[in-house]
């Protein structure tokens, strides 16, 4: 796998593939059970060690059908230092999101707390004024035919945040078949994207920004909300 964004001594960002899960889950240790195997990013990480004898780790996750930058740790050291930056929110998230309809207004927030539909089932999320806090911050980039482009920040990380609080206020991300209106099978695709992370990782220099280029799934709508037109 060679979608290496940024590299350096502690930490690699990668653009990660939509479809791709980040580490095997039950759907997939099932599949292994019945004789088959579903490949993972875990398959990759062997061939990003560039030299070091440690394969890096993970300091963050995407969901498996969410594309863009994902940050590795490359040693033990590097792990525990990014991961107090983004404990502590210091790392800035940006995402697109094309979604159907699209709010009224140009930017704004979303403030609703998150909690689990089913403790069976953990990844699956719902609005629930009991469950953790949740924010995130929008604003429109484009509109287009009936849907709109945002940049979608998270100020926390709740499980599927960007994809609840945006079907919960009306406008569900485009190829959600979870949370939103897309067939389960054979829909257009999540067009869900982790745009730009910015990481404040050396106290004595400026914050490491990387960009990953929007996938070819979300590329039509994309352009016809405004990308690429000055």
């Amino acid at each position: 796998m060679r979608r290496v964004l940024y590299r350096d001594a502690l930490m690699l960002v990668i653009d990660k593939p939509a479809g791709l899960p980040v580490h095997p889950g039950p759907r997939n240790a099932a599949s292994r059970n019945a004789g088959g195997r579903d490949v993972t990013l875990t398959d990759f990480l062997p061939a990003l060690r560039f030299g070091l004898p440690r394969v890096p780790e993970l300091v963050h996750r995407l969901d498996r059908d969410t594309s863009g930058c994902l940050v590795l740790g490359r040693h033990r050291k590097a792990l525990e230092r990014i991961g107090k930056l983004f404990s502590g929110n210091q790392v800035e998230k940006t995402y697109w999101a094309i979604v159907e309809g699209g709010p009224q207004a140009d930017a704004g927030e979303i403030d609703l707390a998150i909690g689990p539909r089913d403790p069976d089932r953990g990844w699956w999320m719902k609005v629930d004024p009991a469950g953790q806090p949740a924010l995130t911050r929008w604003r429109v980039l484009g509109r287009a035919q009936g849907l709109t482009w945002l940049a979608l920040e998270p100020v926390t990380g709740r499980t599927h945040q960007l994809r609840v609080h945006c079907a919960a206020s009306g406008f569900p991300i485009l190829g959600d078949s979870v949370y939103g209106n897309a067939p389960r099978f054979g829909g257009p695709g999540l067009h869900l994207h982790a745009r730009a992370i910015r990481l404040p990782l050396y106290p004595k220099r400026d914050p490491i920004e990387v960009e990953a280029p929007p996938p070819a799934h979300m590329a039509a709508e994309l352009d016809r909300a405004g990308l690429g037109r000055g």
